[in-house]
């Protein structure tokens, strides 16, 4: 393992076993007329596979040391694009789609990146990424359960997700205290449900779960949304006063943003 010291402000926990790799890399299904987005490429054992088998890889990196590394393979596919990828334009750096996203996520923004993945879910083709176990089981978790939330029901609408594996704290250095999991993201051609507005259904889901413990009904009108609207979209909707957010499907939430929109 190189000298690099890990930087925890950067979420940093490198990958390094190789048959991890190979899993993420058979379940993206490489050729070379692909082109790849990864997204915090560490110290590169990713992204040498990654420029081994796809036509072109572009990378978002904040740390400058392994920005550094990153220029010293002079690999005329790989383009590096520096900075946090929270903050970066995507919409005037990545000219070049459909991508294909590829990492190993810091775990520390990895709610956050898919936020930005939902944002642009235009420029890919496949997301394979590697979430921490909890943040993959909220990804994949049914309605009425513990795991159920926000991403559960806004990545649902634009992706089917699949489970590739689940990665022990062993693979990466430093080991991270938890468990990990590979999915793979297969985007829909359209929407799984029609939504009218999806800024404003998005916004129903998030008031929803904002106070879990809340009915539906408090959490939204909590969240500002008119009183005798919400309860006029929960009898149209046939919904019980009494349900809590949790328990709605993407076509429910669908359903009840349409109205109250």
């Amino acid at each position: 393992m190189s000298s690099h010291r890990p930087r925890k402000r950067f979420g940093q926990n490198f990958l390094r076993d190789r048959q991890v790799v190979e899993r993420i890399l058979s379940a993206a299904d490489l050729d070379a007329e692909d082109r790849v987005l990864e997204i915090g490429p560490g110290l590169g054992v990713l992204t040498d596979e990654l420029l081994s088998r796809a036509g072109q890889v572009e990378v978002m990196e904040i740390d400058r040391d392994l920005i550094e590394r990153l220029r010293q393979r002079q690999n005329t596919k790989l383009i590096i694009h520096e900075g946090d990828a929270l903050r970066l334009d995507w919409e005037r750096l990545l000219t070049r789609a459909p991508y294909k996203l590829v990492a190993n996520l810091p775990y520390n923004i990895s709610s956050q990146i898919l936020f930005q993945v939902l944002d642009h879910h235009a420029l890919f083709s496949r997301l394979v990424l590697m979430f921490q176990k909890e943040v993959g089981d909220r990804l994949c978790a049914d309605p009425g359960t513990g795991d159920y939330g926000i991403l559960s029901v806004l990545c649902r609408l634009w992706f089917d997700i699949e489970r590739i594996t689940r990665v022990k704290p062993g693979a990466f250095h430093p080991p991270p205290k938890v468990d990990s999991v590979v999915l793979a993201f297969t985007p829909l051609a359209s929407p799984r449900v029609d939504v009218s507005d999806e800024a404003f259904f998005r916004k129903i889901v998030k008031a929803a779960f904002a106070q879990r413990r809340k009915t539906l009904a408090n959490a939204l009108k909590s969240a500002g949304f008119e009183p005798d609207r919400v309860e006029e979209a929960l009898v149209h909707n046939q919904l019980d006063a009494r349900i809590r957010g949790e328990s709605l499907s993407l076509e429910q939430f669908a359903a009840l943003a349409n109205w109250l929109a």
